[in-house]
């Protein structure tokens, strides 16, 4: 876990597409958009900010994806995906952006180990703004 909010939780993404990329879920057992309330759409802009200053902060990426798929999880959530022109290197791994310039590849997300997960989750919780 990144960060915890009344509504919604970010989530280290556990197979990285990119680095940084994280998991926006939201708390309810809401199975489509349009059934979320209205404070939690009010508290997704919020959330949206800190995510984009947080990985901003982390790794300055050159543009941001939403993805919601629901396609195995069919509760709302969504794959932050931070883009890269170029590739990005952590704790001695190199995080290529396969796609780039075009749709995310999900489908090549870099392995990494626990320990690393950990290391990363951690810097960005250090990088997380403060509300």
């Amino acid at each position: 876990m990144i960060a915890d909010y009344k509504h919604w939780v970010v989530l280290l993404r556990p197979a990285q597409a990119t680095l940084g990329s994280l998991i926006l879920g939201a708390k309810g057992d809401w199975v489509a958009f349009s059934q979320i309330p209205p404070q939690a759409f009010a508290e997704l802009a919020d959330i949206t900010h800190s995510i984009e200053t947080g990985l901003r902060n982390f790794s300055a990426y050159d543009k941001i994806n939403y993805l919601m798929l629901m396609m195995v999880d069919p509760h709302v959530h969504f794959h932050v995906i931070p883009r890269y022109a170029k590739p990005q290197r952590f704790a001695g791994v190199e995080f290529a952006d396969a796609g780039w310039p075009g749709q995310p590849n999900l489908a090549a997300a870099t392995a990494t180990s626990p320990e690393i997960q950990a290391r990363l989750r951690d810097e960005l919780r250090r990088h997380w703004p403060t509300n």
